[in-house]
């Protein structure tokens, strides 16, 4: 098996629960009327599934954390940000105009971070091809909009 296709299927899984995340915590803030409780519930879930595949499968000592630096803590928070955003903005703009809107902010921060090497990345410059693909998807948001 190729080295990046393990990656590659991880990915695409993981978009397809994002697709699907957006209307599934839409219709848990339609029914209890808040946005945040939707978003608390979708947390809750995934940290308890979190839980217990740490438990049968990895096991780290928490103790290893003691390190990271505390810009790494606030992964959680963008999380939260992310899941309580497209609760709420899935139903009004459509999943698909949501998720491009979301797609193209995340590669337009990739390329910045890429390109300086920020958070620990490896340094990736913005080359005229990845600026035409970050391009080609903003065009998207634009189409998708417009339909």
């Amino acid at each position: 098996m190729p080295a990046a296709l393990l990656p590659l299927l991880a990915v695409l899984f993981a978009g397809v629960g994002i697709a699907v995340q957006a209307p599934t915590n839409a219709a848990l803030a339609k029914t209890s009327g808040s946005v945040v409780l939707a978003a608390l519930v979708s947390f809750l879930v995934g940290s308890v599934v979190l839980a217990v595949a740490w438990v049968a499968f990895d096991r780290t000592a928490p103790a290893a954390l003691k390190g990271a630096p505390g810009w790494a803590w606030l992964g959680g928070l963008y999380g939260a940000g992310f899941v309580a955003a497209m609760a709420y903005a899935a139903p009004r703009l459509g999943l698909a105009t949501a998720l491009t809107v979301a797609i193209a902010s995340q590669l337009a921060t990739a390329l910045l971070l890429d390109n300086f090497g920020l958070l620990g990345l490896k340094t990736e410059p913005v080359t005229l091809p990845r600026l035409l693909g970050a391009a080609l998807v903003i065009g998207g948001v634009v189409l998708m909009r417009r339909s």
